[in-house]
């Protein structure tokens, strides 16, 4: 297995989830090929305080304005590709194969190649539009996880919410972790 996952990051709140995602693909040893929008990049240095200087030593930033960047070639291998959190906007992007930026070039590349496309979105609520937007990206083959954890282990804490919905991504790509504790039943 190729571990090197693309990670998108667009202008949605909740920084928070692709904050702890690269921490956690640090520690596990994993190359982070990471693309943000421009707002993207604005919402996560004001949701976290963090900078693009400041990421972990395993990311590699993308400008989401090169679109002769690795990112939008097929022949570079990836494990997948995880847009967290997802605008609506940038959804829309991916759904009808459109944008002129390497995050959705990414994506559209990443589904041709049949790897997994992980969508966490993270606007409410719903309209039309983002259901359809969404059902088409799943038809396409992503994977719609709304950022929406569960509370069958007992949550202290908030980052113990972040880590179900972080745990519950990597568990799309086989990725061991120990984020939180698995239903087994009562």
């Amino acid at each position: 297995m190729t571990k090197r996952m693309i990670i998108g990051l667009t202008g949605a709140s909740g920084s928070i989830y692709a904050l702890t995602l690269l921490h956690v693909l640090a520690e596990l040893d994993w190359q982070v090929e990471l693309v943000m929008s421009l707002t993207g990049e604005k919402v996560f240095a004001y949701e976290t305080g963090i900078e693009r200087a400041a990421f972990p030593k395993n990311v590699h930033i993308h400008e989401n304005t090169n679109l002769f960047s690795s990112l939008a070639s097929g022949s570079y291998r990836t494990s997948g590709m995880v847009v967290i959190p997802c605008s609506m906007n940038t959804l829309g992007l991916m759904a009808t194969g459109t944008g002129d930026h390497l995050l959705a070039r990414a994506a559209q590349v990443t589904l041709k190649e049949r790897r997994p496309l992980v969508v966490v979105p993270r606007e409410m609520p719903y309209n039309i539009i983002h259901l359809e937007n969404m059902l088409r990206l799943a038809r396409a083959g992503a994977t719609i996880m709304p950022a929406s954890p569960g509370f069958y282990h007992h949550p202290k804490e908030i980052q113990d919410l972040i880590n179900h919905v972080v745990g519950r991504v990597l568990d799309q790509f086989g990725i061991e972790h120990t984020l939180f504790q698995r239903w087994s039943g009562l």
